[in-house]
């Protein structure tokens, strides 16, 4: 497996590249990079693909709904150009509290729109036409009696470092695992839980995968947690951390009906636990919410243990498919513990 890690970006753009170019000498493959409703992720990226000289620059993710499929192609394209072919393009369709609440654009047909935005990102890095698309959602260019009438096919002006920037979806509905298998280089899902990775999403991925081009490499997926090395005396109240982050997506990502990380814990089997943790925190009750989240869920999505332990659950994510296992150091020297699990690996 390869090993990577979600940026925290809490102590500035500086500090944080720094960090990544210390930590991609002990052995750090990919670094992800976020996008929410702070600051932007290529700006960041870019700065990473200065400051670093090996590790991959992933972006997970890009909402598809903040910008153009031809703007996300030509942002990946220059991230490219800058860190010398080690970008990764991540998508996600983000939820409808922050598209449509802090971007003011509707939030409809994720799937349709994703499956598009790929076509097209690498329509545009292949450069071999002036780009057109006619889709169920995005037609480039505007057709007649729409705009001007002005609207011309063009190639992008530079030439990408590649042809094919991989590209990853965040994805947890069935649907949209299914799709990510069949046209997508990589996987980024989200409390992923290897015991339960096959019974939950293996009927979407094996359908996915069917119709997959023969031109694609084996999708790629990337899943961990929280990482801290040492007795359950030293690494309890690490794990304890996670607690407050899945109460706020299992219980306050979305409303009732439409929160895809609450649907998620149901198909884990804690239906009861996932519509009472909901109920307190869209009620205001946080920290009785985050009380409820299953301790065996907290567990399985984090790696907080002994080092024999710790190996265990890295065997079980390589078992269950996961080729980037994804940590997020806590507790200690980050670079030490990156070097560690880098040897293990």
């Amino acid at each position: 497996m390869k090993l990577s890690m979600p940026l925290s970006y809490a102590g500035g753009f500086a500090e944080s590249a720094r960090q990544t170019a210390e930590l991609e000498k002990v052995g750090l493959d990919v670094v992800w990079v976020a996008e929410a409703y702070g600051y932007d992720a290529p700006s960041l990226m870019g700065y990473l693909a200065a400051k670093t000289e090996r590790v991959e620059i992933g972006a997970a993710i890009l909402p598809i709904y903040s910008r153009t499929p031809t703007l996300i192609a030509m942002t990946a394209a220059g991230i490219d150009a800058l860190s010398g072919g080690r970008c990764l393009l991540g998508l996600g369709a983000s939820g409808p509290q922050v598209i449509e609440g802090f971007h003011g654009v509707p939030y409809d047909r994720p799937l349709t729109r994703t499956r598009e935005i790929i076509e097209v990102c690498r329509n545009v890095w292949a450069r071999e036409a002036p780009l057109t698309h006619d889709g169920a959602v995005y037609h480039i260019p505007l057709p007649e009696g729409q705009g001007t009438g002005l609207g011309k096919a063009l190639k992008i002006i530079g030439h990408p470092v590649r042809a094919r920037i991989p590209i990853w979806v965040a994805a947890l509905g069935q649907k949209n695992v299914a799709m990510t298998a069949e046209v997508a280089d990589g996987w980024l899902p989200l409390f992923f839980v290897a015991e339960k990775a096959k019974d939950v999403f293996g009927p979407a991925l094996e359908a996915g995968t069917a119709k997959r081009d023969a031109s694609l490499a084996p999708l790629q997926i990337a899943a961990g947690g929280l990482l801290a090395i040492g007795e359950e005396s030293e690494v309890a109240g690490i794990r304890e951390l996670g607690r407050a982050t899945a109460a706020l997506y299992i219980g306050g990502m979305g409303a009732k009906g439409q929160n895809f990380y609450n649907a998620l814990a149901c198909r884990y089997g804690y239906e009861k636990e996932a519509t009472e943790i909901q109920d307190l925190y869209l009620s205001g009750q946080k920290e009785q919410a985050a009380a409820l989240v299953p301790d065996e869920l907290l567990e399985a999505t984090s790696l907080c243990g002994p080092e024999g332990y710790i190996k265990e659950r890295l065997a079980a994510f390589a078992e269950a498919g996961v080729t980037h296992v994804n940590i997020t150091p806590v507790g200690g020297d980050p670079v030490a513990m990156i070097e560690k699990v880098r040897s293990w690996l």
